[in-house]
């Protein structure tokens, strides 16, 4: 999994995570329908957004758009069934995904990361990222969706990044990611049968891909340092305080763009890109305050608390992470119910080869269906009290779905 927004089920509520999930199985099941189990790796957070965003725009007499069915038993679900998202979004997402993954693993043997600096694995994954790129593109087609917008921008990317030096402006790096994102954020309103939605949901997904090509930078930053590979904010000379402000710009936009589009039920969408965007800029520079010396992140500290007068000691490490009650203790009930002994085996197998009883931030007990914390899971969600990252309106984020909580954004 990669991907910007990352919500925790704290947040989400209940209803809402049921949601999210749905739209995290469809694309993952809808990259496997079409173009295999290999496809399935490119199943990402932020790739989900085109479903929720199409969905979320749907009709109730019905559309292209969205729906739900069944799927069987799955090892990441604990091997227990679940209502998913299906339809034109959801191959949407799987396009745009499979051909932004073919462009990641291209950037990534470029630099010659890790495995992909050997020539034979190289030679591999060139050719399954332009099986990728093809597989996408047929995808695309097939829901009126041309994907050349977002092949022209992968090749105009690393022509951009040769010609970048100091004092190269940061949004001219970036201009190549925001114009793929906008394309494919448009295109939810056509499969939703709203085209003046597509004018306000190309501005929010430019603004989506501006803050996706920074906090991607800001988080490689030092590693990039020290491999000697290229970061944008190196190469221009951006300080991470510019790259702050333009981060948090960049999430009001977002916001301002989402009042001017017609939902029909907007709020998994409103929670993710009007709240959890936010977030992904406090976890990407570790700090819960915003570039502008007033913060509106999750808490509401300023900058000079990392150091007065010293606006790059702002970002510092990140907040400790929230502690939960002890697995089982206040947890929801079981989705699924126990399981028999052999199921649970094999939940348990899939458990611990998936490495979810050491990284996940949640799993399903395998025989008891209960939620379990992972030995290394973290919830950023602190204590619990502030579910609306721009508004104290929500009260407790533990049962809050910020259906009707009056926020201004």
């Amino acid at each position: 999994m990669f991907g910007i927004v990352r919500p925790c089920r704290h947040r989400l509520g209940k209803s809402l995570s049921t949601q999210w999930m749905a739209h995290l199985c469809g694309l993952c099941l809808a990259l496997r329908g079409d173009h295999g189990q290999l496809a399935r790796v490119a199943t990402n957070y932020d790739g989900l957004l085109i479903s929720v965003l199409t969905e979320a725009q749907v009709r109730p007499d019905g559309s292209l758009g969205g729906g739900r069915r069944t799927a069987g038993p799955c090892p990441l679900r604990g091997m227990r069934t679940a209502s998913v998202a299906e339809g034109e979004g959801a191959r949407l997402a799987a396009a745009v995904s499979l051909v932004l993954a073919s462009a990641k693993m291209r950037d990534h043997i470029d630099d010659r990361d890790g495995l992909l600096g050997r020539r034979p694995v190289a030679l591999a994954a060139r050719r399954v990222a332009a099986n990728w790129s093809r597989a996408g593109a047929r995808t695309g087609a097939d829901v009126g969706f041309d994907t050349a917008v977002l092949l022209d921008a992968v090749g105009r990317q690393a022509g951009v990044e040769a010609l970048a030096g100091p004092g190269t402006p940061i949004l001219t790096v970036t201009e190549p990611t925001e114009t793929a994102t906008a394309a494919a954020f448009a295109h939810t309103a056509h499969l939703a049968g709203r085209p003046g939605n597509a004018a306000p949901l190309a501005e929010a997904g430019r603004l989506f891909g501006r803050l996706a090509h920074l906090l991607d930078a800001v988080e490689d930053r030092e590693a990039d340092a020290a491999s000697g590979a290229w970061n944008p904010l190196t190469a221009t000379g951006t300080t991470l305080t510019e790259a702050r402000r333009l981060a948090d710009d960049a999430v009001h936009g977002v916001r301002l763009a989402l009042k001017d589009v017609e939902f029909e039920d907007g709020r998994l969408a409103h929670l993710l890109l009007a709240h959890e965007l936010g977030r992904s800029v406090d976890r990407a520079f570790g700090t819960d305050a915003c570039g502008h010396g007033q913060g509106h992140g999750q808490g509401h500290a300023h900058a000079d608390v990392h150091g007065a007068g010293a606006p790059e000691a702002a970002f510092g490490p990140p907040q400790a992470p929230f502690t939960p009650h002890d697995p089982g203790v206040g947890q929801p009930p079981p989705s699924g119910g126990r399981q028999g002994f052999w199921a649970g085996c094999a939940a348990a197998l899939a458990v611990c080869c998936t490495c979810k009883v050491c990284c996940a931030d949640e799993f399903e007990g395998p025989w008891s269906g209960r939620r379990r914390q992972g030995v290394c899971g973290n919830c950023d969600c602190g204590d619990c009290g502030d579910c609306c990252d721009v508004c104290e309106c929500c009260g407790n984020c533990c049962s809050c779905d910020c259906c009707d909580c009056g926020c201004d954004c």
